[in-house]
């Protein structure tokens, strides 16, 4: 990858960055075959979609894949789900955790999978060896933004929560995510931080499998306190102590990213109104959001 050239290229500038004439650029234009976006009329080309779209043609493995399902899996995120609908892009949602999202991809049961993992040794995030996916020779991870995550709380506060250390509170009931969730993974990173053993904690009987999951059962009463992120915890209107900050990613093979599914999702976050849910929303730094942060 030559980083002479810049993040979006002219028609000319990827012309020459492919060796072909630029003819040749916009007759796959024309045909669709090649990713773009038209901005005021002039055609600009993401040069880390153009990679992808060069490797997958060099690898060939396109026509003979088996058809993957269009399902996105993995954790719940509130604006990704909002993003799937408004922009039409006929992905089905699929979303039981991180964990599970890891295994479907590999056993070629969805089409994309929105990932969370905190690696507790390196604090990073994601990290495909550490999941199980250092075996995938065409996987792609792109960003999709980085989110809040703190202790959602009833309305004002009324048991005066101050930070993590309360949840080991007698009598306190704390909602939690199923094992392999990114989030349950997060909270159990925390405690640790704290100095806090989790068999002290008093958890729910049952599990919340998703964000809105997890806060309504603070809402209802159910629980006192769970860790989630800030959009959930507005969408019920829930006080939001903010912990750490995380970076959910989504991981796909390559040759999926340029099906329509895909590139229909990608093309409604470019619009203003996606950036507009996202603020009201709140929680979400979108700067990063479709930068490719690994290319097996």
């Amino acid at each position: 990858m030559n980083m002479q050239y810049p993040a979006y290229l002219t028609t000319a500038e990827v012309a020459d960055y492919l060796r072909l004439k630029e003819r040749k650029v916009y007759d796959l234009v024309r045909q669709g075959a090649i990713p773009c976006a038209r901005v005021t009329g002039k055609l600009l080309f993401p040069r880390e979609s153009i990679d992808l779209w060069l490797m997958n043609h060099l690898e060939g493995d396109q026509a003979t894949s088996r058809a993957v399902p269009l399902v996105l899996a993995g954790s719940q995120d509130p604006l990704l789900e909002w993003a799937v609908r408004e922009s039409g892009s006929e992905l089905a949602l699929l979303c039981q955790g991180s964990g599970d999202g890891v295994r479907r991809l590999i056993d070629g049961q969805a089409m994309l999978a929105g990932l969370h993992l905190l690696d507790s040794d390196s604090g990073r995030y994601n990290e495909p060896s550490r999941l199980g996916l250092g075996g995938m020779r065409d996987l792609v991870m792109m960003r999709w933004a980085r989110r809040r995550q703190g202790l959602l709380l009833a309305p004002d506060n009324p048991l005066e929560i101050g930070g993590i250390k309360d949840l080991a509170r007698q009598g306190l009931r704390v909602a939690h995510r199923q094992p392999d969730a990114g989030a349950q993974r997060l909270l159990t990173w925390l405690l640790a931080r704290a100095g806090i053993e989790a068999g002290r904690l008093t958890f729910t009987t049952h599990a919340s499998l998703s964000e809105d999951d997890l806060a309504l059962a603070v809402r209802q009463g159910e629980a006192d306190a769970g860790l989630g992120v800030e959009a959930a915890a507005r969408r019920q209107g829930l006080t939001f102590m903010s912990l750490h900050e995380e970076c959910f990613d989504l991981a796909l093979r390559r040759r999926s990213y340029f099906e329509p599914p895909i590139q229909r999702l990608l093309a409604f976050t470019r619009e203003p109104r996606f950036a507009q849910r996202a603020e009201a929303l709140g929680g979400y730094d979108i700067g990063e959001l479709g930068r490719v942060v690994y290319n097996a």
